[in-house]
């Protein structure tokens, strides 16, 4: 019983719980378009229901490319995360691109809800309904914030995961980004970050971790027994020659994690690669508290060729002794 649509691709996907169900968030495509490629820029972001997170009941779209031109999500709207508020109101955080950019800019937007399902957009910026953050202010330097032609392929900024401080009152933002200035496109992958006092009015700060792959895409960060995680994704094109020297490891396409002291870091890679596969097997994956502990949730990829576009069942995580993750299959087939 996957997360599925029959005449629509599913990939990256986002989770709330609201006390008595789970909500996914996910981004469709339609498969009439016929290259699963094309899929990125026509993007609409689907919403289902579920109780035990197999069995899916599914609410249509929640969310779409801003109508008309010239904002900065009139193109995509992309991966984000849902958190609730003090006061009950329901935030979306979101990717958004332009067409004054062709979409190769990326940046933050903000929408709330009552419902979790009907959002509007947040004007913090007069005349650009939704805008959240961008990489500007004393400590975009310390990000590629303009778009290195013939470097990489955008300007990254998306995949917002935003969560309660647990050092503080407010709120933190991470992001997947890429640092200036380095050499080899795929050592300068980034995780990006920002605060919040109050989920409105956001301060970019310096990223907490660079270095390793080109990209960490669809960050989450989270805790276990006091020791905390930064999920994230990559490709087997964008491993560092550093990772690979280091690891010894033939490079896979999945999900990894950093492990830190806190939500802040100091962050550093785990040792060998949690989830990944030549074709990729599961991708853009979260990893949900349940009541029956840890799972994760991803969607089923293979490859351009024989791309299959669904949101693939949890399959229990496991914590061991050392503190490294495991997906608990995967781990029994390696004994």
């Amino acid at each position: 019983m996957v997360l599925a649509l029959n005449h629509q691709w599913i990939w990256d996907s986002w989770y709330a719980h609201d006390g008595q169900r789970w909500h996914a968030y996910f981004l469709k495509a339609d498969k009439s378009l016929g290259d699963p490629d094309l899929r990125h820029f026509n993007v609409r972001q689907g919403h289902a229901i579920s109780d035990d997170l197999v069995n899916w009941t599914h609410l249509g779209t929640c969310l779409q490319p801003a109508k008309g031109e010239n904002t900065f999500d009139d193109t995509t709207t992309w991966t984000g995360s849902v958190v609730q508020g003090p006061d009950g109101l329901w935030h979306l955080f979101y990717t958004g691109g332009g067409s004054a950019e062709q979409g190769l800019y990326q940046r933050i937007g903000h929408a709330t809800s009552t419902d979790m399902h009907h959002w509007s957009r947040v004007e913090t910026v007069p005349g650009n309904p939704g805008l959240c953050l961008d990489l500007d202010g004393p400590n975009a330097a310390f990000y590629e914030k303009d778009h290195a032609v013939g470097h990489w392929h955008d300007r990254a900024m998306r995949d917002p995961w935003v969560m309660k401080d647990p050092e503080g009152n407010g709120w933190l933002m991470f992001f997947t980004a890429r640092a200036p200035g380095i050499a080899e496109a795929n050592a300068a992958g980034a995780i990006g970050f920002a605060t919040s006092p109050d989920l409105y009015t956001w301060t970019l700060q310096p990223p907490v971790f660079v270095g390793g792959y080109g990209q960490l895409e669809v960050p989450q960060v989270f805790s276990v027994d006091g020791q905390w995680y930064c999920l994230f994704c990559t490709a087997a094109q964008h491993w560092s020659q550093a990772r690979i020297a280091e690891t010894g490891l033939r490079p896979v396409t999945g999900t990894h994690y950093l492990i830190g002291d806190g939500p802040r870091g100091p962050w550093r890679i785990a040792p060998g690669f949690m989830d990944g596969a030549d074709p990729c097997r599961r991708y853009a994956a979260r990893i949900l508290d349940t009541d029956e502990g840890l799972v994760i949730m991803g969607f089923a990829d293979s490859g351009h060729d024989t791309f299959i576009g669904h949101v693939m069942d949890p399959e229990p995580v496991e914590v061991g002794a050392d503190g490294l993750l495991r997906v608990a299959a995967q781990a029994r087939a390696a004994e």
